[in-house]
């Protein structure tokens, strides 16, 4: 076998077609048929992660036959006495993460939680500052403290979110494809990440709920302290529970190269009518979210209770309604 012969077997092996290897090692698929037919070569860097991805040495990809090495592999010899076969895989070698997805999604999956409880965080201190039951007594200080705390929590809460979409917008651009290579005992611990954090996040905000109706039935205080109290058990609570799904959501490989599909689509002009909707409907109402909130936080004193901040919980909770409605219309439409 050839190098033509051995690319091919190991990429069927895997189950990989060649636009989907192209997009593994940063080629077009142009390249990869070239490859396939013989009328142009791989770079040497190119032949390199070839051989790391598939497991194979470089003799063996280039001049040799891959099936004999993988065939050795699986039924090795030491010390002149031969070991018990191993199970036998689907391919050359156990998929590997080439593309550097885990240490990237790791850092995404802990910046977005992050961001999402230093903005609630900001909130919980500015009710310190509430006129009706401040720190500072009756101070016309109130109202900047408050603000300052708000803005503050915000900034920071900007400065991990945004950072963190655009570069998972960037790494997705770059490695629209990713081969699964995470085991089942990898998924087990996630699932079990999980459990512990939505048990530990649910107590969490159930805690606060318990300190702020205590102080409202005990001290009869409804303001201030025990708003503040309510919202950092609420910020931790949010952070356990989104960092738990966001580790659990980082190994379905099969959502983000669907996810890398549907970008790709949408950049090349190709979105369908029902995305453009969705996408119109959640722009309307991630806008009017913020423009509700601080009306009535600077227009009303925070609302009921000081609970203006649930204007961005409900407009998260509508994004979400109106992208599922989407997507049942769409496979209604496709069926």
């Amino acid at each position: 076998m050839g190098f033509k012969d051995n690319l091919q077997y190991l990429r069927g092996s895997h189950n990989m077609t060649q636009e989907q290897l192209a997009m593994l090692i940063g080629v077009s698929r142009q390249s990869v048929s070239k490859w396939e037919s013989e009328k142009a070569y791989p770079e040497m860097d190119k032949l390199l992660m070839l051989c790391d991805m598939f497991g194979v040495s470089l003799d063996d990809l280039v001049m040799g036959d891959v099936r004999n090495g993988i065939a050795m592999s699986a039924n090795h010899v030491e010390d002149g006495l031969p070991k018990a076969p191993m199970p036998e895989m689907e391919g050359s070698a156990l998929p590997q993460d080439i593309t550097g997805y885990e240490e990237h999604m790791r850092k995404f999956d802990l910046m977005i939680p992050t961001g999402v409880s230093a903005i609630i965080f900001g909130v919980s201190i500015g009710n310190l500052f509430d006129s009706d039951n401040s720190i500072l007594g009756n101070s016309d200080a109130n109202e900047v403290a408050m603000f300052l705390c708000i803005a503050i929590g915000t900034l920071v809460g900007l400065a991990l979110l945004i950072p963190a979409g655009l570069a998972h917008s960037a790494f997705k651009r770059q490695h629209p494809y990713v081969e699964d290579f995470y085991t089942e005992s990898d998924r087990a611990a996630a699932r079990k990440v999980l459990a512990i954090a939505l048990i530990a996040g649910i107590a969490l905000i159930m805690a606060g709920i318990a300190v702020n109706v205590w102080a409202d039935e005990t001290l009869h205080v409804d303001e201030g302290w025990p708003s503040t109290a309510l919202l950092m058990f609420v910020a931790v609570g949010v952070w356990c529970i989104v960092f738990g799904g966001m580790q659990y959501g980082r190994l379905d490989i099969a959502d983000y190269n669907k996810e890398s599909e549907e970008q790709h689509v949408q950049e090349n002009g190709t979105e369908s009518i029902y995305d453009k909707g969705n996408g119109a409907v959640c722009g309307i109402i991630m806008i009017t979210a913020p423009i509700v909130g601080l009306t009535l936080l600077f227009c009303f004193d925070g609302g009921p209770h000081g609970m203006f901040w649930m204007s961005w919980v409900i407009g998260g909770f509508l994004c979400a309604i109106a992208s599922i409605v989407t997507g049942l219309i769409k496979s209604t439409k496709s069926v």
